[in-house]
């Protein structure tokens, strides 16, 4: 059962920490999650750490390191003192977790066997200065409890969660202080973090939008993907319009995903009539960009212009080697005619011949000029 569900948990892992449900749309925003693993295996640790400023990992601990480390050079910034304090925190938190989920198991009356108890702590920052934040716990990859900050209560999910909820909001102060980490400490640690990673974090990047086209050979009927790719930060609007308005019927969103340099791409495809290609626009807008974009579909260009030029071209070719074969066989002719008629003469102008024919002709590099061109081909093409 632990062999089967370890690459579950790296699925739960990444989708837990890169979906967009548990912040929706922000300016920026920071979140951890710790996850304890009761019966670890295909070299997993039993306990970890993964800390998040915006989609960026940027400090990690583990139960196999046992230190709390940076995943990003400007976290250095941060003395020994804190990466020395917040180890000591883990690995008590380490430790307590397993116990708690010796205590979920017996709880739900659940056998050994692989479960998973997680907590998702975080805040995050508007475009016009609001604050939010989300603090919540979940057992086996379901919510478990959730605090609620309108409420000033914790909230659980089902009964076994409720004795935990009875048990926390009976706690003096508990409740108020999670209020205040979340909107307040929260917020500061993350403005300072968010200081060290100015240059990668509070960047602009452009993007860049093509529209692609295919026919549908049923019906005629055309899809057209409009892409827009290497953007950040991540808030972006990008949307099909109609004769200026928004068009969502035939309207297909995929997901945002990162890119590798840390930017974000996604795409959005469209089912149209060609007979009205001219109405519709992909339409972006990012602070990247100084204007909203309106990219239009163009009309298919005819091949017909290509086709009559490689027509030409391949003719220009031919033409050129066949001149080329008969000026050939025409030296070889006359070589034939004026060579002499002793074995030794003849030894001397097939090596002649040889040379001229194998022999290219040398760079200043060394090189020859056929060996020249494969290596820009080769560094251009491969």
């Amino acid at each position: 059962m632990a062999l089967r569900s370890a690459p579950l948990l790296l699925l739960v892992l990444v989708g837990v920490a890169l979906r967009e449900s548990c912040f929706g749309s922000s300016l920026h925003s920071m979140k951890y999650f710790s996850t304890s693993i009761s019966e670890p295996s295909w070299g997993l640790p039993h306990f970890v750490v993964l800390g998040y400023m915006d989609d960026q990992v940027f400090v990690h601990y583990d139960s196999k390191s046992r230190k709390f480390q940076p995943r990003v050079p400007w976290m250095e910034k941060e003395d020994s003192k804190y990466w020395d304090r917040y180890t000591e925190i883990l690995h008590d938190n380490e430790k307590m977790y397993t116990k708690d989920l010796e205590n979920l198991r017996s709880r739900y009356n659940h056998s050994k066997g692989f479960h998973t108890w997680q907590r998702m702590v975080g805040c995050k920052r508007q475009a016009d200065r609001s604050k939010g934040g989300l603090w919540q716990y979940g057992y086996d990859g379901r919510t478990f409890i959730a605090f609620d900050k309108d409420t000033l209560t914790w909230v659980g999910l089902d009964p076994q969660a409720q004795v935990t909820q009875r048990k926390w909001n009976a706690i003096p102060g508990l409740n108020q202080y999670t209020k205040s980490y979340l909107e307040e400490e929260c917020i500061e640690w993350m403005e300072k973090f968010l200081s060290y990673g100015k240059e990668t974090l509070l960047r602009t990047e452009s993007p860049v939008v093509t529209v692609t086209r295919r026919k549908e050979a049923q019906d005629g009927m055309e899809t057209h993907v409009c892409r827009v790719d290497g953007f950040y930060p991540r808030e972006i609007d990008a949307s099909w319009k109609r004769d200026g308005e928004v068009w969502l019927e035939d309207t297909f969103y995929g997901s945002m995903a990162p890119n590798a340099d840390g930017t974000y791409h996604k795409w959005l495809s469209i089912r149209i009539d060609p007979k009205k290609r001219d109405r519709y626009r992909c339409h972006v807008e990012h602070d990247g960009l100084q204007e909203s974009l309106d990219v239009e579909l163009k009309e298919p260009k005819s091949n017909l212009g290509l086709i009559i030029g490689c027509v030409v071209v391949a003719a220009l070719v031919l033409v050129g080697v066949i001149a080329g074969i008969l000026v050939f066989f025409k030296r070889r002719r006359d070589d034939y005619n004026a060579a002499p008629t002793s074995d030794k003469g003849s030894n001397s102008s097939d090596q002649g011949s040889n040379q001229v024919i194998l022999q290219l002709p040398r760079s200043a590099s060394g090189h020859s000029q056929h060996e020249e061109r494969g290596e820009k081909m080769g560094s251009a093409f491969f």
